[in-house]
């Protein structure tokens, strides 16, 4: 009980503090670093940062969705290259880290018939973007095709989500303070279920 609530009262000053950073003269580029860098190697999604942001400034929702797209886009680029040209050093010290070595392997096996749909499932959902990324490059599937996956999967997910926060902005602001703890639990499990769900389907 006392980690729970530990845990929770970080999650809350977490909270607070990005939404600080949602105002901040360098919003836009912490944005923009944030969905870089998940693509390849960071573990907490955009999401958080872009809904902050949203939240706080709603008509430049379509310009923050923007530049999260963008960074998540050049972050896919950058973790299929290290995956392509630095695998067996940068490439394996990252997916180590996430304890990925046996669904690298899996997936794999699986590139040849489902590319476009594994490199879009992650993209869009919370299956782990940047295990996708890493082995899209070690396994050398064509760039165009993992391009347009990855921009149609971040596209409709980041666009959706700040669509959805400029028009229901206000009584989505509510409904977090109201029911944090539950949504970052909730949180944790879709972080957690990501990986769970992409072991699944590459049984």
């Amino acid at each position: 009980m006392k980690l729970f609530t530990k845990t929770m009262g970080a999650l809350h000053a977490l909270y607070h503090w990005t939404l600080a950073w949602a105002s901040h003269p360098y919003a836009a580029l912490a944005l923009f670093l944030l969905a870089f860098f998940e693509s390849s190697v960071f573990p907490i999604p955009p999401d958080v940062l872009l809904i902050a942001m949203v939240v706080a400034v709603p008509l430049k929702w379509f310009r923050y969705a923007t530049i999260a797209v963008v960074g998540s886009l050049l972050g896919g680029i950058a973790g299929y290259l290290i995956g392509y040209f630095l695998y067996g050093t940068v490439g394996v010290a990252i997916i180590d880290f996430y304890h990925a070595e046996s669904l690298v392997k899996e997936i794999g096996n699986r590139y040849s018939a489902y590319a476009f749909l594994a490199v879009f499932s992650a993209a869009f959902t919370p299956i782990p973007y940047k295990v996708i990324t890493l082995s899209a490059g070690f396994f050398k599937i064509q760039p165009l095709t993992f391009l347009f996956a990855s921009l149609l999967g971040r596209g409709l997910r980041f666009f959706l989500v700040a669509g959805l926060l400029r028009i229901y902005g206000e009584r989505m602001k509510i409904f977090i303070h109201r029911h944090f703890d539950t949504l970052a639990v909730l949180f944790v499990v879709l972080l957690i279920g990501g990986f769970l769900v992409l072991k699944f389907f590459i049984k």
